[in-house]
């Protein structure tokens, strides 16, 4: 299990531009395609689903988004796992709220039957105050 495989590192990128892109335009079919079904997907508000619990609120219209942005910073590839550092920017409605977040987060995909899938995914609220820093 050697760490920095670029043609995998590639191919995450791929796969997250295609998440984002499926979220941003409620493609839930090609989201769902991307992911483990034991996806644990936590929201910056620290509340969790379950792929077929975010599915449903997004068909629902719970969750609208309206833009993303997602830079990556750093991308961690073994044979069977990816782990994904960056940024996630959007703007949403959430329960009926209009929403600008604005988080560091991580994302883990996992490599099964030669097939990557999305497996999680953890944002946290950056700081409004930027010099503030916790370690």
């Amino acid at each position: 299990m050697k760490a920095g495989n670029s043609s995998s590192e590639a191919e995450i990128r791929d796969l997250e531009d295609q998440r984002y892109k499926a979220i941003l335009t409620g493609d839930l079919a090609a989201f769902s395609a991307l992911c483990h079904p034991d996806l644990i997907y936590t929201h910056s508000n620290g509340d969790r689903d379950s792929l077929e619990s975010y599915v449903k609120k997004c068909e629902a219209g719970f969750y609208r988004y309206h833009q993303i942005e997602h830079p990556i910073e750093r991308i961690v590839a073994t044979d069977v796992v990816a782990v994904v550092a960056g940024g996630m920017r959007a703007s949403l409605t959430a329960g009926g709220k209009e929403l600008e977040l604005d988080n560091s987060c991580l994302a883990v995909w996992v490599k099964e039957n030669s097939r990557w899938k999305f497996l999680a995914y953890q944002p946290t609220v950056l700081p409004i105050d930027s010099s503030v820093s916790a370690t």
